[in-house]
């Protein structure tokens, strides 16, 4: 790959970085630079055969290096920069190891006038206590996240360049910004060891350190691991990105003084409850990460098999959304069963969390909620993050435009590229003051007010969050708010706000909500999300042999398209001992084996089932004939455009699928429709799921890419799914 690789600082990292360059073959030649007072260590280096040569004049190092890599701490990194320039090669690749990037752009901006297109910013997520070149090890990188920072101006070859170089070493490849590297390892890393050694410090200076010490259990010692680091390069570290990292002890603080408070209140409850979340936190951390931060969960599986069993999928998302936000601003205690214990959900719970409500759980589904009542909101200390959760920002939006304290929503690099003027676009007609970035996105800054007014607004598009932000705006609106819907979509909100006995009138496709109205405790008994039946309600009707009951289904009318379509097509679906709970519709629904046939698919039914496209789209490649969708723009704005990536997906596994601006056309197959390989699922969990039913009726293996975001809306997929007898692993 290289015919000369410069490594400038060798310790740790660059040590590792030459071992394993050396090992897997990815240069003739390896040397290093160093400062004439660090001899000793550049010795040691080649004495280890870690690299050929060294050299502590800078020119003499970089003479026909065709990749540098600075891995000096960040705070020299500028007058790296400095040495570097008279010799700097535009055709030769720059990259670094810094834990800070701002400051590394920042540096180099300063030195050169712009970043170099040839420099590509670079951190490796990945290190040990241990520092020095005699510590370092070829395998360091193997299976870590590696997160590269390029600007707008770096050249595409030189960034496809570092990303080769890393992926040879065998790190996974993230890109972010800069600034949002910087805010997330702020966070997840930089933060962690200022606790650390604060808290070794602090324990260290008491006069009965000695006991202290000598007895502290495994707990002391792994909590304060990370303050055996490196002091020197974690002071440039902190120093770098105090601008992060100083709000965020802030925060900390806040916490620990109302942790204080609870302990000085004798409030045990309370404190129950934080430990009890943040446990739960951690927990779902853990799931999400397959026990180590730097561990990217891919799907991997083997083709063919069969589906049978009998099982309940997690609960509704929609419904556990709007039972948090519901019973939030209830009178009285609301208690919820079935409630889904996924990333999305629990977003909506902590930002009401935050907002004052005393909301105990989620433990075995079940959440208890001390409602407020609807004027009880109080304003959050900080802006609410929302993960990735779009329901949750934009049924937030419409709700807090109408309180009297200001509020910032927040959300992750997708949701934050998700279009939001759809809803702030109407709630200005009514009079919200909602600011958002310059295309229309997170985050939005809502400014406080009491002085909305009702609307009659005609929906440009069937979706049913707007529909909902609309009707939770108008509970807070002068006059009587009224909503027209192009086509009907799903309607919790306004079946839940009657159970909660706050009154919506239905006329066809209007809704009219008005502010006189109360919310009163209700007990919710949320249905199986048919959204995560969808799957196996695919996967049993094209693979062989198979045969699937799933029990305790929400079968609301504004959410049975997937059954509707799949009927179409020939699948072969009963829909058993339907029954009530809570006013939403339940069913068991057992689904066999059917050869599925193509047909074009009918618009009315698109609203209907606007989530579950994904998973249709391998149904319509392996049934017989083409099939064609047609009026789903809306597809194209959700987690990620999941018409063009589950076409170029599809694609990549031997499918005939053509996207189109509005659906999709797919000639499917009876046998061999899907083949194998390497799909990627753009951080979106329903193409992780679909992707992986595919492999039911692959002819060769599938791997799912980066398949940790399923834990928004369904964790326990994978084990539900192999119990059937999907071949994952």
């Amino acid at each position: 790959m290289f015919k000369k690789i410069c490594i400038i600082g060798i310790g740790l990292i660059g040590g590792s970085i030459a071992r394993a360059a050396r090992e897997q073959d990815l240069c003739s030649n390896i040397v290093a630079f160093g400062r004439k007072s660090g001899i000793k260590n550049l010795q040691t280096a080649k004495d280890l055969a870690v690299i050929d040569e060294f050299y502590t004049d800078i020119e003499a190092a970089v003479k026909d290096a065709d990749c540098i890599v600075i891995c000096t701490p960040v705070g020299v990194i500028e007058n790296i920069f400095n040495q570097l320039k008279p010799f700097w090669n535009e055709s030769a690749l720059y990259t670094d190891a810094g834990s800070t990037k701002a400051s590394v752009v920042t540096a180099a901006e300063k030195v050169f006038g712009k970043v170099p297109d040839n420099f590509i910013p670079a951190h490796p997520i990945a290190g040990a206590e241990s520092s020095g070149v005699a510590a370092s090890k070829a395998d360091l990188f193997l299976a870590k996240r590696l997160i590269l920072t390029p600007l707008e101006s770096s050249s595409e070859v030189f960034v496809k360049k570092t990303t080769d170089l890393w992926q040879g070493i065998g790190s996974i490849v993230s890109v972010m910004e800069v600034g949002h590297h910087d805010a997330v390892l702020a966070a997840t890393s930089h933060l962690p060891h200022i606790l650390a050694f604060s808290l070794v410090d602090l324990l260290g200076q008491k006069d009965e350190k000695v006991e202290i010490f000598k007895y502290a259990a495994g707990g002391f010692k792994d909590f304060t691991r990370i303050a055996s680091s490196d002091p020197t390069m974690w002071l440039d570290i902190c120093m770098a990105n105090k601008k992060e990292i100083i709000p965020l002890i802030q925060q900390l603080k806040t916490g620990l003084g109302e942790i204080e408070q609870m302990l000085a209140n004798d409030d045990s409850q309370q404190l129950f409850e934080t430990f009890t979340y943040a446990k739960q936190a951690r927990q779902r951390f853990l799931n999400q990460f397959d026990n180590t931060m730097s561990q990217i969960i891919n799907f991997n599986i083997q083709p063919g098999g069969s589906l049978r069993g009998d099982i309940r999928v997690p609960g509704d998302k929609s419904m556990s959304h709007r039972s948090i936000m519901l019973g939030s601003l209830a009178e009285g205690v609301t208690h919820v069963k079935g409630f889904l214990n996924a990333e999305d959900a629990l977003a909506t719970l902590a930002a009401f969390r935050a907002m004052g409500v005393e909301i105990e759980g989620p433990v075995n589904g079940e959440v208890t909620i001390h409602g407020v009542g609807k004027h009880g909101l109080k304003e959050p200390k900080d802006p609410l993050y929302l993960g990735n959760s779009g329901t949750s920002m934009r049924l937030l939006s419409g709700l807090l435009a109408g309180q009297k304290f200001n509020t910032v929503l927040t959300g992750d690099k997708s949701l934050s590229s998700r279009p939001m003027k759809r809803v702030t676009a109407p709630l200005a007609t009514m009079g919200a003051k909602i600011e958002t970035e310059a295309d229309g996105t997170a985050p939005l800054r809502i400014t406080g007010t009491d002085q909305l007014k009702s609307i009659d607004y005609v929906m440009p598009m069937a979706s049913a969050q707007v529909k909902s932000c609309m009707l939770l705006a108008g509970m807070y609106a002068e006059g009587e708010t009224t909503v027209v819907e192009p086509a009907p979509t799903r309607d919790h909100t306004e079946r839940m706000l009657n159970g909660f006995g706050y009154p919506v009138q239905r006329e066809g496709a209007k809704a009219s909500i008005t502010s006189e109205g109360k919310l009163t405790a209700a007990d919710i008994d949320v249905p199986s999300d048919i959204s995560s039946a969808a799957f196996f309600l695919v996967g049993a009707s094209i693979a062989p042999d198979s045969d699937v009951t799933l029990n305790h289904v929400g079968i609301n009318p504004t959410r049975t398209g997937i059954i509707d379509i799949l009927r179409l097509m020939g699948a072969n679906i009963d829909v058993m001992n339907k029954r009530s709970v809570g006013g939403e519709p339940v069913a068991d629904l057992r689904v066999r084996s059917s050869q599925l046939k193509g047909i074009d698919i009918p618009e009315a039914l698109v609203p209907l089932a606007i989530d579950e496209f994904p998973v249709l789209f391998v149904a319509a490649a392996c049934a017989e004939g083409q099939t064609t969708l047609t009026g789903a723009k809306e597809l194209r704005v959700k987690e990620c455009d999941r018409i063009q990536v589950m076409a170029d997906g599809l694609q990549t596994l031997g499918v005939d699928a053509q996207p189109t601006e509005d659906g999709m056309v797919i000639q499917g197959k009876t046998v061999d429709s899907i083949g194998g390989g390497e799909v990627d699922t753009h951080d979106d969990h329903r193409i992780a799921m679909s992707f992986s039913i595919a492999g039911l009726r692959a002819t060769a293996a599938i791997t799912v890419q980066d398949c940790e975001n399923v834990n928004t809306s369904f964790p326990e997929f994978r084990d539900l799914a192999t119990q059937l007898g999907l071949k994952l692993t």
